[in-house]
């Protein structure tokens, strides 16, 4: 997957940046919840735990970037990005790149994500299936 990153001109799939804000880290620090137990986690749910302070909506964003940023090779930086446009996992896996691309590009509204971004989350997404068609997840199965 290091051959991906290094493409000219590829944005940087994985590299992590901040996720929270600074008023949601201090909420879901006191809640004593880090990021990794997003996933999987109800939106409403996970709101009524803040107290309402952070909204179903953006619950949904936090927690569909957590589950985008498990796949092999992207970063919290896309998978904020990939979840802000609307994006889950599943369909960061299983739609065209171009269209995956295409939406991150849409949410910002500029090209932040070229060709070569493109073709680098083609290659990840032929990996990502060959992971799960591998022997050892068809035994776990």
């Amino acid at each position: 997957m290091g051959a991906v990153q290094s493409l000219p001109g590829v944005f940087p799939l994985q590299e992590d940046r901040e996720l929270l804000s600074e008023r949601e880290r201090v909420i879901f620090q006191l809640l004593c919840r880090p990021l990794a137990s997003f996933v999987g986690e109800d939106a409403e749910a996970l709101s009524r735990a803040t107290g309402d302070q952070v909204p179903v909506d953006r619950c949904r964003q936090l927690i569909n970037a957590v589950e985008i940023a498990q796949l092999p090779g992207l970063g919290m930086w896309i998978a904020r990005l990939m979840a802000e446009a609307g994006l889950t996992a599943d369909a960061v896996r299983g739609n065209s790149p171009l269209s995956v691309i295409s939406a991150v590009n849409g949410r910002v509204g500029y090209r932040i994500c070229n060709d070569a971004t493109i073709h680098a989350l083609e290659h990840l997404q032929r990996e990502w299936r060959g992971i799960a068609n591998s022997p050892q997840q068809e035994q776990q199965a």
